[in-house]
């Protein structure tokens, strides 16, 4: 690594970075990745989810190093706003997935769910499988982060690398594809385009 940047100040860090410089990138990893997955780490009280928020943390910053601005506080600052932020946005899908879980098993248990609609369920998700194999590999990524993921366009495009618009256009054709084959195997689906 290029001795000026070792020894640049966290604003050069973040010009450089908007070079598409990767040694930038990885020398503000090097100072702030700590104080960050600390951060996180506090609020989701999870080592991997934390190391997830701070993958996206730094992913943002490469993606959007416009975002900081070195008049509104450090670039430590900035990263930690940032860490915080998503790692409450996480807490809040995980917790509103885990209630609309709890909300799922309670009402299966009192409609007396049924040997009868389990196989009928199983039967739908070998369908629903076979149907998600006949997409791309970007499409599937896509609806299976948005679908199965809990996660907002947004943060699909965030976890790809891949512009807002472009994850849209995807999960759009993607469920056009699998709508059109589950209607192959004599499954009607409820969804429009």
């Amino acid at each position: 690594m290029a001795a000026s940047l070792i020894d640049a100040s966290d604003g050069a860090l973040v010009v450089a970075i908007g070079r598409w410089r990767e040694e930038a990138l990885a020398e503000a990893y090097r100072r702030h990745a700590g104080a960050v997955f600390g951060l996180a780490r506090r609020v989701v009280s999870d080592s991997a989810l934390a190391e997830e928020v701070v993958q996206e943390v730094f992913l943002r910053l490469w993606n959007q190093p416009e975002k900081f601005d070195p008049d509104r506080g450090s670039l430590r600052s900035f990263l930690l706003a940032q860490t915080h932020g998503r790692a409450v946005d996480l807490l809040r899908s995980d917790t509103s997935r885990r209630r609309r879980e709890e909300r799922e098993a309670r009402e299966t248990a009192e409609s007396g769910y049924d040997i009868e609609h389990e196989v009928w369920d199983l039967a739908m998700a070998e369908h629903v499988k076979d149907a998600l194999a006949i997409l791309s590999e970007d499409e599937r990524q896509a609806i299976e982060l948005a679908y199965f993921g809990g996660h907002t366009y947004r943060e699909v495009a965030t976890l790809l690398g891949t512009p807002e618009g472009t994850v849209k256009s995807r999960i759009r054709t993607g469920l056009r594809r699998l709508r059109d084959g589950l209607a192959e195997a004599g499954i009607g689906t409820s969804w429009n385009d």
